[in-house]
């Protein structure tokens, strides 16, 4: 299976267990329990000593399945599917650090991440670290014995900075520190974090792996590169199960006990999306690269920012790393939130709604909607202007997307 392509692999990537019917998608066992024909059989599985389903929290054969499929196209150790993009995050620090601890990441991150790392964590005693990232070399001061990752996403939202993730990746191995990239706007296929040096991958799968916002998601994916021998809390774990341990820690305590599984009806969902992945990813970053072109050279657009663009500062990393897949992500500046407002309401075809990657093209101010708990200080600080727009660009037909945008200004 390894010599086959991205979209052949998902395709034919085979069951577990072969379908009694033949069916060739995983049906949805939407079930809780699961009966075994002895009770030996029941010890054994609870002991993990004869893989089974027992409990539809703990493992499911819909959610394998759909897990099963990111695994062969990431060739990572392991994967495990969650309720949500924030639950993959919250599973992975709960797993590898503990009351104070550290990790290392930036300001410049979603909303939500920036508020857990800020305010949800730092009561149960993590520390944060936050540095500018751009510049790798500000990892390795902050380094200590006590820091237990590197946290990161490879396309941050909204400020769309990249970061250099073989570059950091040599100083935090050298320092035996996990990895961990937020691949969600670059997912696999736009981005082989495995071939970069990131150890972990977490990432929002309501996000392109859905197929067009069907459903609520999130999956942690284990290069298996990393040596948990190293980590205090996974170092006994490390003896028994090597490059497993993580996955295993998270299988039979923390993602167990958080309760926070994908759900098996959204994990046929986000199967079906997988299998239309790679064309809208290539769909959606060539219409953004041509509708940041385009507001790059108008003149009611103070400023545009699409990292797949040559006047982006982040272009030869961006393109070093995801080749021509650049995101279906970019912000523009008009000259006051007044302004931002008015253009968007004389939109006609592009909606105003919060979410990324969606089929549809979506629009937002992020500073009055998912960062609107911040204080203008800390919005400073997070780099969200007040006259910034975030366009998230569907799949529609990039003339159309143009010319609704071109008639809003014309109202302005």
């Amino acid at each position: 299976m390894n010599k086959l392509k991205f979209i052949t692999k998902i395709l034919h990537n085979p069951f577990l267990k072969e379908d009694p019917h033949g069916s060739l998608q995983m049906p949805i066992y939407d079930n809780v329990a699961f009966e075994f024909k002895t009770s030996e059989d029941i010890e054994l599985a609870f002991q993990r000593k004869k893989p089974a389903h027992m409990y539809s929290r703990i493992s499911n054969p819909t959610v394998e399945a759909f897990e099963q499929r990111i695994r062969a196209v990431t060739d990572a150790a392991g994967v495990i599917a969650v309720s949500s993009g924030m639950a993959a995050i919250t599973n992975v620090l709960l797993a590898i650090a503990k009351q104070g601890d550290n990790i290392i990441s930036t300001k410049h991150l979603f909303g939500n991440t920036y508020s857990l790392f800020t305010k949800t964590l730092k009561e149960w005693g993590l520390e944060v670290r936050f540095t500018d990232l751009t510049r790798p070399e500000n990892v390795q001061p902050l380094i200590d014995g006590k820091t237990r990752g590197v946290f990161f996403e490879t396309i941050t939202n909204p400020q769309l900075e990249v970061v250099d993730v073989a570059a950091i990746a040599k100083i935090a191995k050298a320092k035996n520190v996990p990895v961990i990239a937020d691949t969600t706007l670059t997912p696999p296929y736009a981005f082989n974090s495995k071939a970069f040096g990131a150890d972990i991958e977490v990432l929002s799968s309501t996000k392109y792996i859905s197929g067009g916002a069907t459903s609520v998601g999130g999956v942690i994916i284990d290069n298996g590169t990393f040596d948990w021998s190293k980590n205090p809390k996974l170092k006994e774990e490390a003896k028994q199960f090597g490059p497993f341990a993580l996955i295993n820690r998270l299988r039979r305590e923390v993602f167990r006990n958080l309760g926070s599984c994908m759900s098996p009806h959204t994990a046929f969902l986000q199967s079906v999306g997988l299998e239309t992945l790679p064309l809208r990813v290539d769909a959606t970053s060539a219409n953004s690269l041509k509708i940041g072109a385009f507001l790059e050279g108008h003149n009611k657009v103070k400023a545009a920012h699409y990292p797949g663009l040559k006047s982006s500062p982040f272009f030869k990393i961006t393109t070093k790393q995801f080749g021509e897949r650049a995101g279906g992500l970019l912000t523009f500046d008009l000259s006051s939130k007044k302004e931002c407002f008015k253009f968007m309401d004389a939109l006609k075809l592009i909606r105003r709604a919060t979410n990324l990657n969606d089929n549809r093209t979506l629009i937002l101010h992020p500073a009055s909607t998912i960062f609107c708990e911040f204080d203008e200080a800390t919005r400073k600080e997070l780099n969200v202007r007040e006259t910034m727009i975030r366009l998230s660009v569907g799949i529609e037909d990039t003339d159309d997307l143009i010319a609704d945008i071109e008639g809003a200004f014309n109202q302005i």
